[in-house]
């Protein structure tokens, strides 16, 4: 907490002991956001770390609902705001930097900054959101008993991929599907394998473009053209980050592009079935504060899936693509 000037007077001093004798111990902590928030003299101020893959819309909305919940909680926090941008070195460097910086929580927002932070240390309690396969990624034993220090919710419904390709066949005549994204991300991993299966039942084929960078992002899309009728974006954070040039591709060549969060929609896709990603993010800050106010362990509490799912659908891009968006499809217009 801020400590105030000293007092160099006996008449001020006179003043604090009177006011300290009538209960006056009341004082103000600013908090990172530049917010007062009346505290209890000697009300413990959390320094809580947060850690982030990359810059975009759905992780940054996240990341925001995170802290929204435990502003609201009233607790008093100085927050530790680190993005890797994408970098793995740099991404490893944060996590161990985190643990050294003595922080009581961990936020990690996307599977490499989740596992990154859990190889950094198995004391500190770590809140993950924005992830994918929470299992498959060796972050916790399963979603009911999570295990360790470790715990979050995952921004993967259990029903999105096959409700996307259910609606790629049957609205969209699609046949080919082409997907980008990176081959080194966990998360990307889990679900083109999920995507693949679910393809394959439908009848239809996936054709894969791989990444390693935002940079190669365009020249793979591109390399898909000719190749595919239609494409799917799932919610792969290299990809994500440069989305608007799979886009510009995309809809120069008429072909739709579902995507995999609903942000992704409002940056210029076709139409995903998602939530919110505050929503998760604000659910995994409620799971800090039960931690952080000594309610819980990580390992207590369940991990969870996103709530809400829904259809939204970007009536520009529709309309770029000639396709008629039809009342059955039951969709949320973006305009």
């Amino acid at each position: 907490m801020k400590k105030g000037p000293k007092k160099r007077s006996l008449l001020s001093l006179g003043l604090v002991i009177l006011l300290a004798a009538c209960g006056g111990g009341e004082t103000t902590t600013d908090t990172k956001d530049g917010t007062n928030a009346g505290t209890s003299e000697g009300e413990k101020t959390f320094k809580v770390g947060i850690t982030q893959i990359v810059e975009h819309p759905s992780l940054d909305e996240a990341t925001e609902g995170f802290k929204a919940a435990l502003k609201e909680a009233g607790l008093e926090v100085e927050f530790v705001e680190e993005n890797a941008q994408n970098d793995p070195s740099m991404n490893t460097t944060i996590a161990q930097n985190l643990v050294n910086d003595g922080v009581d929580l961990i936020f990690a927002n996307s599977t490499p900054s989740a596992q990154a932070v859990k190889g950094a240390t198995s004391d500190i309690p770590i809140i993950f959101t924005s992830v994918t396969d929470a299992v498959g990624a060796e972050l916790i034993d399963s979603m009911e008993s999570p295990g360790g220090n470790v715990t979050g919710t995952v921004d993967l419904h259990p029903d999105t991929i096959a409700n996307t390709v259910a609606f790629l066949k049957a609205e969209l005549g699609a046949k080919k599907v082409g997907t980008v994204y990176n081959t080194g991300e966990q998360n990307s991993v889990a679900q083109v394998e999920q995507m693949k299966t679910l393809l394959e039942e439908a009848g239809l084929e996936l054709v894969e473009a791989a990444v390693s960078t935002s940079a190669e992002v365009k020249q793979a899309t591109e390399s898909l053209v000719g190749k595919v009728d239609s494409l799917y974006i799932i919610t792969d954070n290299t990809v994500v980050s440069a989305l608007e040039s799979v886009i510009d591709v995309a809809n120069s060549n008429q072909l739709p592009a579902m995507v995999g969060e609903l942000d992704s929609v409002a940056r210029g896709g076709l139409g995903a079935y998602g939530f919110e990603y505050y929503d998760i993010g604000y659910e995994a800050g409620e799971m800090a504060v039960k931690i952080l106010n000594g309610e819980a362990t990580p390992s207590e509490i369940p991990a969870a899936y996103p709530g809400n799912l829904k259809l939204l659908i970007n009536k520009s891009t529709a309309e770029t693509l000639n396709l008629e968006i039809k009342d059955s499809w039951n969709a949320e217009i973006y305009e």
